[in-house]
């Protein structure tokens, strides 16, 4: 169970959704701090230098979900060695990765 979660969902225009990843990726690029806007709300975070990222797709009969997810510790450690890419299949469903 999380300690704190905050979460909203919104139609946008693909490029209103295009938008947003690119402000969220210019502030990760820029330093350490994040400002997520929920609403009327901003989260504000600390993201550190080394973070672990999971993207999924899945495909669902005619509905496609695309998820990128960070994740960090709030304590301090070392940071750990990156990922190599891996396909795997979830509830028999094979994930799929196009590169473009």
């Amino acid at each position: 169970m999380s300690d704190v979660e905050i979460s909203r969902k919104e139609s946008l225009t693909r490029h209103e959704a295009a938008r947003r990843l690119s402000a969220l990726a210019d502030a990760l690029g820029a330093g350490g701090h994040v400002e997520v806007e929920l609403g009327a709300s901003t989260v504000k975070l600390h993201v550190p230098d080394h973070v672990r990222c999971e993207v999924e797709v899945e495909v669902d009969g005619d509905e496609v979900e695309l998820e990128v997810e960070f994740k960090w510790s709030t304590a301090s450690a070392e940071p750990e060695p990156a990922a190599t890419p891996r396909e795997h299949a979830r509830g028999g469903k094979a994930a799929a990765r196009s590169h473009s």
